[in-house]
């Protein structure tokens, strides 16, 4: 086992033992989580699977980031590479391409999570980009009934702390998904109260210092019983130029450690990744597709507007959405 991996254990030990005041706000770790809210035909709708479940190869949910379906952040990529090795996953589709209130994705991502373990008959893998790799985190946090059926929840990007300012205010509104990834959000408090990962579960977290749009720190995981590895794609192959979004689809060092960590016990292992990766220039898997320029324009379209994630037809809001009864300890 690796010396960054005995390192990151003990700080996230030392981190657990400082428990702010402010967290007594947010829900114990182990009261029940609510009934689902999101009508049952839509939650079935959104989910969708592939594969021979009686593989002995781990299953694995995708989560999708903001301004992404399932489609277009995991089809011609990683699922290309999971049919190859004849790996079973599924996929949840978010409303308004989880540009909505994360609140409701958790619920969509709770169900995906029992109907995936269902399947697969033991504890699986959730891989996720941007706010698909924090978004579980949500769901594990205030769904404990879910934390047994979960063996690693990877990040790659994921914006654990928020990303970058995105400039949301009464003038200038954003969608929910926005306003709640804020730094310094309600919705980032009660996410990380008390502890930010849970025992049973291993937690890889894959960021690149590239990063245009969730900061390294924001993606690093320190507190709780949880097992943890944060990895910066630099930290294997110091050159690597990936950002943010091609960390999530195209990058052969991100891929390696994915693999790692489904394929071993505990999360990834830096030490186990060959440094040959570093003359990739594409993870495996990946083929010319036309969903390849839907990505490319999904990237252009979110750089030439002024607020992040403002396409038309979706609600924007001059404020934070309100956190939801189950997540306050006094309720409502």
């Amino acid at each position: 086992m690796s010396v960054r991996y005995l390192l990151g254990a003990a700080l996230a030990l030392a981190a657990c033992s400082d428990s702010s005041p402010t967290d007594q706000r947010f829900a114990a770790l182990d009261v029940p989580g609510p009934a689902l809210s999101v009508a049952q035909a839509d939650l079935e709708a959104a989910y969708t699977c592939s594969g021979d479940f009686s593989s002995p190869l781990q299953a694995v949910l995708f989560v999708p980031g903001t301004i992404t379906t399932p489609d277009q952040a995991f089809e011609w990529n990683y699922g290309n590479y999971f049919r190859s090795e004849g790996r079973p996953y599924c996929t949840v589709t978010l409303p308004d391409e989880a540009r909505g209130d994360i609140q409701t994705n958790a619920e969509y991502i709770v169900y995906a999570i029992r109907q995936t373990h269902a399947r697969a008959g033991r504890p699986i893998g959730v891989l996720g980009h941007s706010q698909g790799g924090m978004s579980p985190r949500w769901a594990l946090r205030f769904w404990p009934d879910i934390r047994p059926l979960v063996e690693d929840q990877i990040g790659m990007a994921a914006s654990n702390h928020g990303t970058f300012d995105a400039g949301c205010s009464a003038s200038s509104p954003c969608t929910l998904a926005h306003w709640q990834q804020n730094p310094g959000s309600a919705f980032l408090e009660a996410l990380n109260s008390q502890v930010e990962t849970f025992s049973g579960i291993d937690y890889t977290s894959i960021y690149s210092f590239n990063d245009e749009t969730v900061p390294a720190d924001s993606s690093r995981l320190y507190t709780g019983a949880g097992a943890i590895i944060n990895v910066a794609t630099q930290d294997i192959c110091a050159a690597s130029s990936h950002g943010h979004l091609t960390v999530g689809t195209l990058d052969p060092v991100t891929h390696a450690l994915v693999m790692d960590a489904l394929n071993h016990p505990g999360p990834a292992d830096p030490d186990r990744i060959d440094r040959a990766v570093c003359n990739q220039v594409l993870m495996p898997g990946i083929t010319l597709d036309p969903r390849i320029l839907r990505v490319l324009e999904v990237l252009l379209n979110t750089m030439l507007q002024s607020v992040p994630g403002n396409p038309a037809g979706v609600p924007m809001a001059t404020a934070e959405p309100a956190l939801r009864c189950y997540v306050l300890a006094e309720g409502c």
